[in-house]
Formats: structure tokens, sequence, C-alpha cells
């Protein structure tokens, strides 16, 4: 599957993300609550039929929580914003100071407005990945639990150094977490490593390395946005996002993938459940 990320983030991302399925390869998008497009991302979603929905819980960013600060006081700053990083946040767990039960009223606040769309959800992933961390892995497996959705996103990566191991050790460890919950997964993985900037080379390679492996089903993970899109001015994250839908729009994408020996699916067919 390819999964597009941040739908919902701003009003360009959301038209993105439709361009990039309509005539594209997204099999798939994660829909951000919080974000400040979400009313248009829903329209969308309702509309494109056979564009499968995931949740895109978030505890970090720069957009505001669904919740109040008094509401969950370990997941935001004296602002009650959330933290900009995944750093703050494995800071934070690492020192005993991040509460599972706030994270645990935001997302549960976050999915059930996603929810509200009326599109079953066929998975859940989160922003910057925090599930990796254990405490937010567990909040989001017992959620999946909760509502019935039968996959959770599980990132990976091929990085050397301290955050390509660390990476792959927590997700080690939420592979065997999702296996106890009886929530399936993907065998593979990639974008964490790619984030922004998945032109036509990246995919190519991250296709490569996934067909090399033994994986039966993977998640590509993408972020497209528009060119010149004024909403994204306020993100300092070096991303490229125009780069990102023209390589998912260029015939010669599909032409890859089904060159590959690969089907296009969506975590609904990894689940068992359409």
């Amino acid at each position: 599957m390819v999964n597009a990320d941040d739908m919902g983030l701003t009003s360009g991302v959301c038209r993105a993300v439709r361009r990039a399925h309509d005539g594209g390869v997204v099999t798939s998008t994660s829909v951000l609550a919080v974000g400040t497009a979400f009313e248009e991302a829903a329209a969308i979603v309702r509309d494109a039929g056979d564009l499968a929905l995931g949740a895109h819980l978030a505890i970090v960013g720069e957009d505001r929580p669904l919740l109040s600060a008094a509401e969950v006081p370990t997941l935001v700053d004296r602002e009650g914003r959330f933290p900009l990083s995944y750093r703050t946040v494995v800071a934070r767990g690492a020192a005993g100071r991040l509460d599972p039960a706030d994270v645990a009223r935001e997302f549960r606040a976050q999915l059930e407005r996603v929810r509200g769309i009326g599109v079953p959800l066929t998975h859940l992933d989160t922003h910057q990945h925090t599930h990796l961390w254990p405490a937010v892995a567990g909040v989001v497996v017992e959620l999946a639990r909760e509502a019935g959705i039968g996959a959770v996103r599980l990132p990976g990566s091929s990085r050397t150094g301290p955050l390509g191991a660390g990476v792959r050790l927590l997700a080690g460890r939420l592979r065997r977490r999702l296996g106890r919950a009886g929530l399936a997964t993907t065998d593979g993985y990639a974008g964490l490593d790619e984030a922004g900037g998945m032109d036509g080379e990246r995919f190519a390679a991250a296709l490569q390395r996934l067909t090399a492996s033994a994986a039966t089903t993977a998640e590509i993970n993408v972020h497209p946005g528009e060119a010149g899109d004024p909403g994204l001015t306020r993100f300092a994250w070096d991303y490229r996002w125009a780069d990102e839908l023209m390589m998912l729009t260029d015939p010669a994408t599909r032409a890859l993938v089904e060159g590959s020996g690969w089907r296009f699916g969506t975590f609904a067919d990894v689940a068992g459940t359409r």
C-alpha cells in the first residue's frame, strides 16, 4: 500500500492527496484530526470512494490538541501546545513525565473525530511515529482493539547509527506487541528514512529493498503536497511536498510497482477485513 500521511494538515495537502489517489498510486491516507483542514479532508475521503482511511494520531506538532491543557497536562507546554518533536515525547517518557492516561484521552478524542467521517477505518498510525515509544504503543494497541480496527503501522529504518538502531529495536518490540494483541501490520515498511524526500529515485530504491526482502505485504509512507502552498510555510520540516506529488502521479511509478510484481492494496487486505 502507498499511504499518504498528514491529510488535513492544510487545504493544499488535502488536494494533493486526492490527486495522488485519483491520478496516481496512493491507495490509503491517514487523517490528522487536529489539522486545520480536517473538514476538507473528511469531505474528500467521503467522496473518494475507494481511498482507504486511517487515523494519524498526534501528540506532537504545530497544531493544538483537541482537549484542553487541564485534561492532558503531561502532553502540552504552558501555552497548551504539543511539543514540536518526537524527541520531547521520548525525553518525557524516559523521565516518567508522560502519563499514558493523558495520551489515551487525547488519542481517543482524535480517533472519535476521524471515525465521525463515516468511513470505516483500516488502521492507526501516529504523527512522527510516536507509537514506537512503548507507553504510546500501549495506548494505540488498546484503542485499536476497543474500536475494532484491525491494523497498526509498523515503522522501520535502514539507517546506520543510533537513530536507525533505536527505531529497529522499538519496532521489534512493537511487532511482538501487535502480535500478542491479535493486530495485523505489514511485513515491510519504507518512508521514515525518506520522509519529506520520497522522490522517484528514493521510491525506486525503497521498492527494490522491499522486493528483495522476504516481505509479502508492505507499506510505503509518503507526504504529498502542492507547490507554493502558503499553509505549509509554518512548518520547518524542509519537506519537498510537491516532488512527492509529482512522483506519485507519474505513470512510471505505477509501472515500476506493477513491474516489480507487487499488487496495490490497503491495510484492510493485511488485516483480512476487506
